[in-house]
């Protein structure tokens, strides 16, 4: 069966699927969007979206109470639909190596990449209410994205090509984003969620100067929520580890210095949250997955006072020359 680590806040969901050659992964989306995002190797996505409007709710979502457990949650079990056959499911269930596929009205074939480091990567969004399931005939792992939504949106695919590629910072914190769901007028749409990767060379610091997005300033700061997922490049046979910080914000007490390796995510709810560190000679990745109540999808931070004149150092410096990593042709 899949392996699925499941990380979930008031607002953003984050699973990682491990899919062996010929896995197929049945996915009830509920009331949440998602995206689904090729880490290493490529997968076939089919969703059917269930009939009728979206269910409206006038004064907006309710809040509830935060899941901010930061370790993986174990996988669903068959009786939701999400690791395992689900016969009350109306559109697919999960099959092993050599069953037939299911039938779907909407079909996306993901080409991926061969890991994290090696370009960007197309995708496929799927709606609320809608269910889906993710097949790798050579196996590989796969994210799924995921935020509480109001509107239903279409299926549909994000091409590698398309993918605005951005190079921040200089010297020391020079990194790349892959905005493949940042939010703006240019970005791809979505109703809440926001989701970029971020790559830091070894040696390198990211997520800096530290901020934060935890209240509601209209024009200058967004509620979001995040979830950064990690993956760390090894040096041969060394595995690759690096370190996040979260320092309390007048907003909450989220307060941490945690060591983070592949596999790894840190949820933050609130904080001041930077650097990202990178070990020198270990290439970071981590993948940004944000959501939060706000009417407009927006990414508005504020600079921790401290630390926020470091971006007036960057002025003259040369990004760094390992930078970019490499692109992924468009393949369509």
């Amino acid at each position: 069966m899949p392996v699925v680590s499941e990380w979930e806040m008031e607002w953003t969901r984050l699973m990682v699927l491990d899919l062996a050659p010929g896995e197929v992964y049945a996915h009830t989306c509920g009331e949440s969007e998602w995206i689904v995002l090729p880490l290493s190797g490529g997968c076939q996505v089919r969703c059917r979206a269930l009939p009728g409007p979206a269910p409206q709710t006038p004064a907006g979502l309710k809040e509830r109470g935060s899941a901010l457990n930061p370790a993986p949650r174990p996988p669903a079990g068959p009786e939701d639909g999400q690791g395992g056959p689900n016969p009350a499911s109306p559109a697919f269930e999960a099959r092993g190596p050599g069953q037939s596929p299911g039938n779907g009205p909407e079909v996306f074939q993901l080409h991926g990449r061969t890991e994290v480091f090696d370009g960007v990567s197309d995708f496929a969004y799927l709606p609320r209410d809608a269910h889906a399931e993710v097949a790798s005939e050579n196996g590989g792992r796969f994210a799924l994205a995921g935020a509480r939504c109001e509107r239903r949106l279409p299926a549909r695919y994000g091409p590698a090509g398309k993918v605005p590629v951005e190079l921040r910072g200089a010297g020391h914190c020079s990194r790349q984003l892959n905005n493949f769901a940042a939010a703006g007028p240019d970005g791809f749409d979505c109703d809440r969620l926001i989701a970029v990767e971020v790559l830091t060379p070894g040696g390198n610091w990211s997520s800096y100067p530290p901020h934060k997005h935890d209240e509601h300033h209209p024009g200058e700061e967004s509620r979001l929520e995040e979830i950064y997922y990690f993956e760390i490049a090894p040096h041969g046979d060394t595995p690759g580890l690096g370190y996040q910080r979260v320092t309390p914000s007048p907003a909450g007490n989220t307060d941490i210095l945690t060591e983070v390796r592949t596999g790894d995510a840190v949820l933050i709810p609130d904080g001041w949250h930077g650097p990202s560190m990178a070990a020198p000679g270990h290439d970071m990745y981590y993948l940004n997955v944000m959501a939060g109540p706000g009417g407009t999808r927006e990414w508005l931070i504020r600079d921790h006072p401290d630390h926020g004149w470091i971006r007036g150092s960057w002025d003259g410096q040369d990004v760094d020359p390992r930078l970019p990593f490499l692109r992924t042709e468009d393949h369509r």
